[in-house]
């Protein structure tokens, strides 16, 4: 049976494989974060129009679009909730969020690009803040990255990557047993 899969597998090729495969696999939203820094270490926190009142502090953060890198992703978010051009840097983290929701999170530098203006539709507020003099209603799982992304003034991009969760199908094919990568 399975020689026979991979027959057919190997017979129909190109496009409709890729639409074979795009129906058989979960799909994700991908949310991605830039810890942006400035040159003397700090970091840019936003307050978010849409986030729960007692958690509205963050970090700049949206979703990648179709055909974008997410590289391009923070640096598009940035732009666009606050005006600022910025480089990104290394990934600090990968990881599965709520339900059907992947998170990856970049270092990300501001050299002075940009001017800040802020998307009165999305934040409601901005500031550059120390590591170590953080805003309470920071959401947690940022204050995590920003620590693990090098917390320290002056240290941005040590720490490695952080990578967790676990991503299962919804429904393993019938009859295909293990796959070998």
């Amino acid at each position: 049976m399975r020689r026979l899969i991979a027959r057919l597998w190997h017979g129909i090729r190109g496009s409709v494989q890729w639409r074979l495969l795009y129906l058989s696999q979960a799909k994700f939203m991908v949310g991605v974060t830039g810890v942006v820094r400035d040159r003397a270490g700090n970091v840019l926190l936003l307050r978010h129009r849409f986030w729960p009142e007692h958690r509205q502090w963050g970090l700049p953060t949206g979703g990648a679009k179709r055909g974008e890198t997410f590289e391009q992703t923070v640096v598009r978010e940035v732009r666009e909730e606050t005006g600022l051009e910025v480089t990104v840097g290394e990934l600090v983290h990968l990881g599965s969020g709520f339900r059907l929701r992947v998170e990856v999170a970049y270092a990300a530098t501001y050299a002075g690009g940009g001017t800040m203006r802020l998307n009165p539709t999305e934040i409601l507020d901005a500031r550059w803040c120390a590591p170590d003099d953080l805003p309470d209603g920071l959401l947690e799982a940022h204050r995590l990255l920003i620590e693990t992304s090098g917390g320290q003034r002056g240290r941005g991009g040590e720490g490695g990557v952080e990578v967790r969760g676990v991503v299962e199908a919804a429904q393993d094919p019938p009859d295909l047993g293990q796959h070998q990568v």
